[in-house]
């Protein structure tokens, strides 16, 4: 490639066009191959990266493989907490297969996505578990280049965030909200790289939000991701401990949190 010439991600963008494949018109092919009905999903649904969140309600017995979902790729589940019916996707690690599976849900009959992923710590905000609300991410993936023209960070409804920050308030482990950095390679997490993202004051490193909240803004989609820093990128032994039942207990109380506040907000607002 020339010196000067435009990576290939970049190059030909026309995000205002159409594309030719759709996630619906896949869904159809995939319901007509399966013999499935079209049948919509719960209206608000979570996408687990770790999988620890669907291991545990399916320990307990309280999650069932839906009968409406299509996808070649996955498996979701519906749940009930506190009153409300949840759809669940573990294992959606990555920025490409969390967007790939948003395109999905959305057209399968969700109106809010969350996703719960773990994170590596950046600028400390105390001791790991805790939470942050990301309300801007650093586009360091390949995926949100696809849905918007190139900046340095892609951000959260402003809304949908204070929505949340409201919701969590007081909370045990501790809410917080600042930016990510979202990353294709985790294991190129460099020193260089760590300390560019520190002072940008980015408090946790991830791998999907950049790309869903590109995903979010494009498409006109309510979605707002979620950082359970856990970690310090494993430098010393006794490291990625989430808490009690993996922090999939810390993680339903947020989500059912969030959910509550979504629906009693104006309809304006959702």
């Amino acid at each position: 490639m020339p010196k000067d010439a435009t990576p290939p991600i970049l190059a030909g963008k026309d995000y205002g066009a159409s594309s030719i494949f759709e996630p619906a018109n896949l869904l159809r092919e995939a319901r007509r191959q399966k013999g499935l009905a079209s049948q919509n999903i719960p209206d608000i649904c979570v996408l687990d990266p770790d999988g620890d969140i669907v291991r545990a309600l399916r320990r307990a017995g309280r999650a069932a493989q839906s009968a409406g979902w299509a996808c070649y790729h996955t498996k979701l589940f519906e749940f009930d907490d506190d009153g409300h019916r949840f759809g669940i996707i573990g294992c959606a690690v990555g920025a490409a297969f969390a967007v790939l599976l948003a395109e999905e849900l959305f057209v399968s009959g969700c109106r809010l996505l969350l996703s719960v992923t773990s994170a590596g710590q950046i600028c400390p905000q105390g001791d790991p578990p805790y939470f942050v609300i990301i309300d801007r991410a650093l586009r360091d993936e390949g995926t949100s280049y696809h849905y918007l023209p190139p900046s340095e960070f892609a951000v959260a409804d402003a809304a949908l965030v204070a929505l949340a920050m409201g919701a969590l308030c007081n909370r045990r482990p501790p809410v917080c909200r600042g930016a990510s950095w979202t990353t294709d390679a985790p294991f190129r997490e460099t020193e260089a790289a760590i300390e560019r993202a520190r002072a940008r004051r980015i408090l946790a490193v991830e791998m999907e939000a950049a790309a869903l909240y590109a995903f979010a803004q494009a498409r006109g989609r309510p979605v707002l991701c979620l950082a359970h820093v856990t970690n310090r990128m494993a430098v010393e032994a006794g490291d990625f401990e989430k808490g009690e039942d993996a922090g999939a207990q810390a993680s339903l109380a947020v989500i059912a949190a969030i959910a509550r506040a979504w629906r009693q907000a104006p309809v304006s607002r959702r």
